[in-house]
């Protein structure tokens, strides 16, 4: 939808012709109520600016609590950026993966591909996204039951307890069981953080402050591979340890910050059938006192999601098909952009065309580190203006040149033994940052941003809950999968991902409509105006006419 459509609620009269066109198609009971709100609130003259949105600014007391929640991304993201650099370190391969160290220092007929290619190794990285999975469901109903903030507590302590235990292992059972404590830390995070970050912004602003959750990640990635950076070169062959146990640091601030995190209105009115706390708290963070229409609208959708007994069962209902489709499409899409290409393997990819381990640390901390967090940055400041459509449209088609320039020059150049020239390791260099770029500003923040924003309060718990679910699954899948796909597809396995870029892109083009500026409770408005969508909601209400009748 446009800002110059969404400026129709400053009109009642044309509005309440649409109105009026509207309920001649569809007047379940549902839309009538919901309709008959928006109505009276355009008569009043008063509740709308020409942005579309309620009343209030982006206030500081929001700024601050926002970015002590998307700490949860920094945590995220150290993981990512951790568990790729220090599994090239020749120590802890040696003490915890011998047979990989065995195959990467003696064996000299092994492929350049396949040189990495272990079950045990792929079940380090990967043990942390099935534990995320599972948590992420667990996760679900504390953040409907108690609030947001509860659930960020416990992810930061539970990563913090995965990132003592990781440090200190002595053998790969207890290096695999702080993992576990990690992906529960993180799967309670990505439940959690941003659902609050969506929720505490002004809808002009949603896309800057959650955004701002890929920004952390972003940081998170940066400061695991300048870390693992320096580690590396210290002797004794120990400094594995310390990229490891590195993550409490801001597993620590989470835990400590969410205790001082406010709670989100929308969960204070969940909670709560006394609206006064909700309201104040609401007038703290929009700065304004007048919040009255914004309150309406959270108390009617909250006493809507007290209906829904069984978010999961309900989620699956017609009404909520789009939001539904989209919380799993787009979570798989985000995945196999082969983004954990890079992400995971950087380090491993870059020795894999003959750099040193030292130069692929630091090639890695530049790649996934400097060039996605200024990527992800530049999309904070442009996500409101230009709208969600078209950066994913452009990441997309980004990530598909360079993945197959980047996988011609593998294929050309790169055989099963030696290296590349450094002239062509320069070229794999540069498109990887352009391919990093890419989902920096689209896949990577818009992954997170547009399933956080389109649920209904009644489903919202749940559909990020499968959000989240279906990215950690396909993390597992991809990061469990990649170094056997590396060592048999070779370079194809950058076409591979190069034909999902192709479907995503269209998939946007056909079926995702423009979210920006939209109010979160109003987000329903834009599936009954999509060419696509509107056939399907429409028939639901039109069922629902017809059993009603009955």
């Amino acid at each position: 939808m446009s800002s110059s459509h969404i400026g129709l609620f400053n009109l009642p009269v044309i509005y309440s012709f649409e109105v009026s066109l509207f309920l001649s198609v569809c007047d379940c009971e549902f839309e009538r109520k919901r309709v008959k709100l928006v109505e009276s609130m355009a008569a009043g003259m008063v509740i709308k600016n020409n942005g579309g949105e309620y009343n209030g600014r982006m206030t500081s007391f929001v700024l601050l609590s926002c970015m002590v929640a998307a700490t949860g991304g920094v945590i995220f993201g150290y993981d990512i950026g951790i568990s790729g650099g220090v599994t090239s370190m020749e120590p802890f391969l040696e003490k915890f993966f011998p047979e990989v160290y065995t195959k990467m220092k003696e064996d000299t007929k092994i492929s350049n591909y396949c040189k990495f290619d272990s079950q045990l190794l792929t079940s380090f990285t990967s043990s942390l996204y099935v534990a995320g999975l599972i948590a992420s469901f667990f996760a679900s109903s504390i953040t409907k039951a108690f609030g947001r903030k509860p659930s960020i507590l416990c992810g930061g302590a539970a990563f913090l307890t995965g990132a003592t235990l990781s440090g200190a292992a002595v053998n790969v059972f207890m290096l695999i069981f702080g993992r576990v404590l990690l992906g529960v830390g993180v799967g309670f995070a990505n439940q959690s953080v941003p659902l609050y970050l969506s929720e505490m912004a002004p809808p002009r602003y949603r896309g800057a402050i959650n955004n701002g959750f890929q920004f952390c990640v972003g940081i998170g990635v940066l400061s695991a591979n300048l870390i693992n950076y320096g580690t590396e070169k210290i002797e004794g062959g120990w400094g594995w340890r310390i990229s490891l146990a590195m993550a409490a640091v801001p597993a620590s601030v989470l835990t400590i910050g969410s205790l001082f995190l406010p709670e989100t209105p929308n969960s204070l009115i969940q909670q709560m059938s006394d609206h006064q706390k909700a309201k104040a708290m609401l007038q703290r963070i929009r700065g304004t006192e007048n919040v009255q229409a914004e309150l309406d609208d959270l108390i009617k959708a909250s006493d809507a999601s007290k209906t829904i007994k069984h978010p999961f069962k309900t989620i699956i209902q017609r009404q909520y098909r789009p939001q539904l489709v989209m919380a799993i499409a787009i979570p798989f899409f985000q995945q196999v952009t082969g983004i954990n290409v890079i992400s995971f393997y950087a380090p491993v990819l870059f020795r894999t065309i003959g750099l040193s381990e030292s130069a692929s640390l630091l090639s890695a901390a530049v790649v996934t580190g400097v060039v996605g967090t200024i990527s992800t940055f530049i999309s904070m400041l442009i996500v409101d203006k230009i709208g969600r459509r078209v950066l994913l449209m452009v990441g997309g088609v980004q990530m598909l040149v360079s993945q197959i320039i980047v996988g011609s020059i593998m294929a050309a150049q790169l055989g099963d033994h030696g290296g590349v020239s450094k002239g062509y390791a320069l070229v794999v260099l540069i498109f990887i940052c352009v391919y990093v770029a890419g989902f920096g500003w689209s896949w990577g923040p818009l992954g997170w941003l547009i399933p956080s924003e389109i649920f209904p309060l009644e489903i919202r718990s749940a559909g990020q809950s499968i959000n989240v679910a279906v990215n950690f699954f396909f993390t597992f899948a991809v990061a469990q999968t990649f170094l056997a796909m590396l060592c048999h597809f070779k370079s194809g396995i950058f076409f591979f991902f190069g034909g999902w870029a192709v479907v995503m892109t269209s998939f946007v083009y056909l079926f995702l409509p423009e979210t920006k500026n939209v109010p979160i409770e109003q987000m329903d408005r834009v599936w009954r105006e999509h060419w696509f969508w509107k056939r399907v909601v429409g028939q639901e209400c039109e069922l629902s006419k017809m059993e009603e009748k009955e």
